[in-house]
């Protein structure tokens, strides 16, 4: 690069904005995929839970009516 003391380049900038790109993006996407199965469970244990309730809510609620035929 420009250690040296010579001036900077724009293809020196251009390389190093680069390289900050591409580790960024790396890591975002690593993170995006850790984000999105995290949120897939989560998603999926509050669906069982609300079902469960309801389905308990359902049975307290609910009257059981026997007909009989003679």
């Amino acid at each position: 690069m420009a250690t040296d003391g010579t001036p900077i380049t724009r293809d020196d900038l251009q390389a190093k904005f680069q390289g900050l790109q591409d580790d960024l993006q790396g890591k975002v996407e690593e993170k995006k995929r850790t984000v999105a199965g995290t949120a897939a469970g989560v998603g999926v244990v509050m669906l069982l839970i609300v079902f469960l309730l309801g389905r308990r809510s359902g049975k307290k609620k609910t009257t059981t009516v026997e007909i009989r035929r003679f």
